[in-house]
C-alpha cells in the first residue's frame, strides 16, 4: 500500500499534468471528467497561476537574453 505522501505526490503530478494537458490543448474527454470530479478546484486553479507565472517569466527571460 502506497503511503499518503507518496499518494499526494502522485495527485499532485496529477494535477500538473492535467493542466499542462489543457494548456497544449490535448486533455481526453475522459481525464476532463475525472478533474471536474474533484471536490475542489484550488488545486488546478493554484497550479495553473503558477504555470502561467513560469511561463511570463521564461518569455521574459528569452527576450532579455536575445536582446
Amino acid at each position: 500500500m502506497a503511503s499518503p505522501k507518496l499518494r499526494r505526490t502522485s495527485s499532485i503530478l496529477s494535477v500538473v499534468k492535467s493542466v499542462l494537458a489543457s494548456f497544449l490543448g490535448v486533455q481526453s474527454q475522459k481525464k476532463y471528467e475525472e478533474d471536474f470530479a474533484e471536490p475542489s478546484p484550488l488545486p488546478f486553479i493554484i497550479t495553473g497561476v503558477v504555470l502561467v507565472l513560469l511561463f511570463v517569466l521564461s518569455l521574459i527571460l528569452l527576450v532579455n537574453l536575445l536582446n
